[in-house]
């Protein structure tokens, strides 16, 4: 039997991310139950090998909190999007990968104070740039700023020096 080659936290926490935005977006396209859609990513996708490469373990709790508690807070996620929104784009005319990415990094940030809005802003926008190649990532990452300052303006670090209050 081998052994499986120790993942850092944070890269177990990314692949959560990237893992709930796929199932987010699978929920909106087929349909199904949120829960028996994040059974299925444990049971079957999450550790395994894709073309010979061994795929990482994401953080299955994060991973079902995202996908759950964006499916349950979801009316409320879309508002908070909206008005951050307001004037500047219709969130309704975003591509629906878009909206998935924005969904769970707003959860991420209204609904996880132990997690700093500038790590999430920051993976969320890595997260982006992994399908997206022009304007979305700076599209993300001005949407979540803005409403993480809005949220947590606390936890925003001092942005003309440049530091924040990320923390791993």
């Amino acid at each position: 039997m081998t052994k499986r080659p120790t993942v850092s936290k944070g890269k177990r926490r990314s692949a959560a991310r990237l893992a709930a935005v796929q199932a987010l977006y699978q929920l909106d396209i087929a349909g199904g139950v949120a829960e028996a859609v994040v059974g299925e990513f444990n049971r079957y996708r999450f550790g395994g090998e894709l073309d010979g490469q061994q795929l990482v373990m994401a953080d299955p709790a994060l991973f079902g909190e995202l996908v759950l508690g964006v499916t349950q807070d979801r009316e409320e996620i879309d508002a908070r999007l909206r008005s951050v929104l307001e004037g500047k784009w219709d969130f309704s005319s975003l591509e629906l990968l878009m909206q998935e990415i924005l969904r769970a990094a707003a959860f991420e940030i209204l609904k996880r104070p132990d997690i700093d809005p500038p790590l999430s802003i920051s993976e969320y926008v890595d997260l982006t740039k992994s399908f997206f190649d022009k304007r979305e990532p700076a599209l993300v990452n001005g949407i979540l700023d803005r409403l993480a300052r809005d949220a947590r303006p606390g936890d925003m670090g001092d942005r003309s020096s440049g530091r924040s209050t990320e923390t791993k």
